[in-house]
C-alpha cells in the first residue's frame, strides 16, 4: 500500500525540523512543507512543521509531540557530523524498538545518488505507538527518504497500531 483510501485517516503526524539557521529566521525551511504535504497525501492529519535549533531543542520537541500520541513523527536535519548535529542522540533514548531496515534502505537509496548519504546517522523506530524516522536535512535527502517510506508507511503504522495481521 502506498496511500490510503480517500477520506480515511491514518492518524496524526508531526514534523520536526532541526535547523538552527531556520529557527533563527536566517534561512527558510523548505523541507517541512514537503514532508507535511507527503504525509497528508498518505492520509495523515499532519500538523504544521515545528522548527527548532539543532541539538537538545530537538529532544524537547520530540518529547512534546509524543505527549500527543501521533502515529508518525518525521524529523529532518541534524543527522550529519557537525558538533550540533544531535538528532540521532535525541531520538535514540525515546525509541523502545528500532527499525534499522528503514535507515539501511534510506542510506542505500541516497548512496545511489551521492556518497555523502553514508554519513547520515539517523534512526527509525517505535516510541509507544508512534513511528519516528530521522530524515536528512537536505531537500534531496528528504525526497530519497520519503521515496523509501512511500510503499511501507501505511503498513508500518497499521502494524504498530495493531490493525494488520502478520
Amino acid at each position: 500500500m502506498s496511500a490510503c483510501e480517500p477520506g480515511t485517516s491514518q492518524g496524526t503526524a508531526a514534523v520536526i525540523i532541526a535547523s538552527t539557521r531556520a529557527a533563527l529566521g536566517a534561512y527558510e525551511d523548505t523541507t517541512g512543507p514537503v514532508i507535511v504535504d507527503w504525509l497528508r497525501e498518505h492520509g495523515f492529519e499532519a500538523m504544521e512543521p515545528i522548527v527548532v535549533p539543532d541539538g537538545t531543542p530537538v529532544g524537547a520537541a520530540l518529547r512534546a509531540v509524543l505527549t500527543q500520541h501521533p502515529a508518525v513523527v518525521l524529523t529532518s536535519g541534524g543527522t550529519g557530523l557537525s558538533a550540533d548535529d544531535q538528532t540521532p542522540e535525541m531520538t535514540l533514548p525515546l525509541l523502545e524498538r528500532e527499525i534499522p531496515g528503514i535507515m539501511e534502505a534510506m542510506r542505500a537509496a541516497g548512496l545511489a545518488k551521492t556518497p555523502m548519504a553514508a554519513l547520515s546517522r539517523g534512526h527509525a523506530g517505535i516510541a509507544g505507538t508512534t513511528l519516528i524516522v530521522n530524515l536528512p536535512g537536505s531537500p534531496s535527502g528528504v525526497m530519497d527518504g520519503l521515496a523509501v517510506l512511500d510503499p511501507i508507511i501505511v503498513h508500518v503504522c497499521d502494524q504498530i497500531a495493531g490493525r494488520h495481521g502478520h
